[in-house]
């Protein structure tokens, strides 16, 4: 189905959500981990609530920015980030677990996504279910990159 209202994936990670955290707030590295986001440009130093990014995305040749800025901020709990160009809302929720953390990460439009996001998805990007194909295929991509990064910090 085509605009779904929410993608997700998650992952156990043998971390505590300190290191976890650790690794998901340090939005520099995005480009990583992520398939489909290649940078992120931090503007005003430190990443807190509030915090705007200057996104850097691709697939395959084609390349394009977004913005984005830090919508939720609760250090070993919740990081989201509201895409400007999209209304899109990608958020990554860590949840203490007997071995370690569970890290979920979801794409979620609360109001649906825009007309342009749609008109590019479908026109642009090979159709906007194929595109929220690939980015269900980016978010667990994603979140094993980050599981090898927190894993390997312990």
């Amino acid at each position: 189905m085509a605009n779904r209202e929410r993608i997700e994936g998650s992952i156990e990670i043998d971390a505590p959500p300190a290191r976890v955290w650790e690794v998901v707030s340090d939005l520099r590295r995005m480009g990583e981990w992520s398939p489909q986001c290649k940078k992120m440009i931090i503007r005003g130093g430190e990443v807190k609530q509030g915090t705007r990014t200057i996104n850097v995305n691709r697939q395959g040749w084609k390349v394009w920015p977004t913005r984005s800025y830090v919508k939720v901020f609760e250090p070993e709990r919740e990081l989201a980030l509201k895409i400007a160009e999209n209304g899109t809302v990608w958020t990554y929720e860590l949840e203490p677990t007997s071995t370690g953390t569970r890290l979920t990460e979801h794409r979620t439009a609360p109001n649906g996504v825009s007309s342009l996001s749609n008109f590019l998805s479908r026109n642009v990007l090979g159709g906007t279910e194929n595109f929220e194909a690939e980015l269900e295929q980016g978010i667990a991509e994603t979140l094993r990159h980050i599981k090898v990064a927190a894993e390997q910090g312990r």
